[in-house]
């Protein structure tokens, strides 16, 4: 006879219940655990729907698989030309990162945390933002593509989503790196990533006056995006006609140096600090 599945845990019975469970400090907390917007409101806004979805059958793979797909409309949302594709994005990019939050809320209370659900997590946070400026190349590049010039801006396009890509990966580099030196896995404290050489150390703390090197997650490239296609909107709105494609052309034209000054001090930074020590 084969053995009964072991039973889920009861939904949860208030809102309270499921915070003290689902976001215990210890998760909070962490330098890494939380983007800005789950710390100034999302997280006040997702044990609501997080209360939904544990009354349904759905698993915390699965509330990460929603994940995925709300990403990817997010980046598909900003082949709409104009400003409305844009504004779409922005909502769908909060949205993927409510859902986002949800995932883990649900395997907390369900005790489903695994590699599994880790690994997709992942593969959402890589591919929406990869698909992005992959997007926003084909916007810069206008519809339809009637010269060989076009291309030139769904390459750059293509460039940046390979840089930000790659500068992602760094840091699953280190852990990787780590695993196989066998040392310890890195706690995920401040001072862990503070480099040791005084030169670089003062760099790191200068580029926080200017932190282009947070331009590159999913939500803060849809509202540039959405800011940019506004500023085009009202250029076209006054008659100035192509206004909002070379908007858009100026916005991959910047994005694209400064992710690769990004990704360069990433590295420096990486190889200055402790997490490569042993």
């Amino acid at each position: 006879m084969s053995s009964a599945a072991p039973s889920r845990p009861a939904p949860p019975t208030s809102i309270a219940e499921l915070r003290r469970v689902a976001q215990p400090p210890e998760v909070r907390l962490r330098r890494n655990a939380e983007h800005w917007t789950a710390s100034l409101y999302l997280r006040a806004l997702s044990p609501y729907l997080s209360w939904v979805l544990l009354r349904t059958s759905i698993s915390a793979n699965g509330v990460t698989g929603l994940m995925i797909l709300v990403g990817w409309s997010t980046a598909a949302a900003l082949l709409i030309p104009g400003i409305g594709g844009a504004a779409l994005a922005v909502i769908l990019g909060q949205l993927q990162m409510l859902v986002d939050c949800c995932d883990g809320e649900v395997a907390r209370w369900r005790g489903e945390s695994s590699p599994a659900g880790v690994f997709l997590d992942k593969v959402g946070h890589y591919t929406t933002e990869a698909l992005i400026p992959i997007a926003l190349g084909i916007r810069a590049a206008g519809y339809p593509f009637e010269a060989p010039e076009d291309f030139l801006w769904t390459t750059l396009g293509l460039l940046l989503a390979l840089v930000i890509v790659l500068n992602k990966a760094l840091n699953d580099m280190v852990h990787v790196a780590r695993a196989n030196a066998g040392l310890a896995k890195l706690a995920d404290r401040r001072e862990e990533a503070v480099p040791s050489q005084r030169l670089v150390a003062r760099l790191r703390r200068a580029v926080r006056f200017v932190p282009f090197h947070r331009l590159y997650h999913s939500v803060e490239l849809t509202l540039i995006a959405f800011a940019v296609a506004a500023v085009g909107a009202i250029l076209e709105a006054s008659g100035q006609d192509g206004a909002a494609l070379l908007a858009d052309r100026w916005l991959v034209g910047l994005l694209v140096p400064l992710a690769l000054l990004a990704l360069a001090g990433h590295f420096v930074a990486i190889l200055a600090s402790k997490r490569v020590r042993a």
